[in-house]
């Protein structure tokens, strides 16, 4: 964690989840702390909280929907001109889930989740790795998910989304060799968060995860931070379910689609 001291670190999502658990861990180091969020009430809250507890840091936060192209460039505009903020660290939490049959999803919840997953992930690492390769030193950490390694029914279109996080990373990480930038993907299976439960369109939908599969978020953060500050490309949190997913991932498709649709 000695990578992180000193750093302007930029986390989306950090109203609740994995991305409050980013900012208490990262706040021990960093300098300071820009929080990314629609709900700015919780924003405010967990900055007095690590303001009070780590005199030294501090926290700026702005209310933002990273689905708004129009709210996305004034805050970037606020960030690149206003701020006087240089962020060498980027943290790419936000995200949305969906549980169901792609035919009976809201096109709505659809377009959300490409929006936030995608479109806004691409964004802000498109805006932000040049300010990063200028300093010379940093680091983009983008939350996927296991389920970016194999298609997954009744998370269709989630699953896709991840995909393409999971090959953005690596194809930045090529593009920035050399420059003192890192990019590592990190692969979380199930976590107790608040996501698994706006994911559900009705109360009791889907099947939830064993529990000798979860993963506590603190350590879902921790083995990504770490794995960040040692420019890895990827880590899958927790031994059990990296070893399962690990393996799962070198089966045939053709054999896969088999255990795919006996599970549907």
């Amino acid at each position: 964690m000695i990578f992180y001291r000193g750093c302007t670190a930029l986390i989306t999502g950090a109203s609740a989840g994995l991305g409050t658990e980013f900012a208490h861990q990262l706040a021990p180091y960093a300098a300071r702390l820009i929080l990314v969020a629609r709900r700015f009430d919780r924003l405010q809250d967990l900055k007095g909280e690590l303001e009070e507890n780590h005199p030294h840091l501090q926290v700026f936060t702005y209310a933002l929907d990273v689905t708004s192209s129009a709210d996305t460039d004034t805050f970037f505009q606020w960030l690149n001109n206003d701020s006087g903020l240089r962020v060498n660290v980027l943290i790419n939490n936000a995200g949305l889930g969906d549980h169901g049959d792609f035919e009976t999803s809201d096109w709505s919840r659809i377009q959300s989740m490409i929006d936030v997953n995608i479109t806004a992930l691409t964004r802000f690492s498109h805006r932000l790795i040049p300010q990063l390769r200028h300093v010379g030193q940093g680091a983009v950490l983008n939350v996927s998910s296991v389920a970016g390694l194999l298609p997954i029914p009744s998370m269709a279109v989630y699953a896709a989304t991840k995909a393409y996080v999971n090959s953005l990373s690596e194809s930045l990480r090529v593009e920035l060799r050399g420059s003192g930038v890192s990019v590592t993907a990190l692969c979380p299976g199930p976590v107790d968060t608040e996501f698994g439960s706006v994911a559900k369109r009705e109360v009791g939908e889907g099947h939830a995860a064993p529990e000798i599969f979860k993963v506590r978020a603190e350590q879902v953060v921790r083995e990504g931070l770490e794995a960040a500050a040692a420019g890895r490309a990827r880590v899958i949190p927790g031994l059990l379910v990296a070893v399962v997913l690990t393996v799962a991932s070198t089966i045939p498709i053709y054999i896969l689609r088999h255990f795919l649709k006996s599970r549907n």
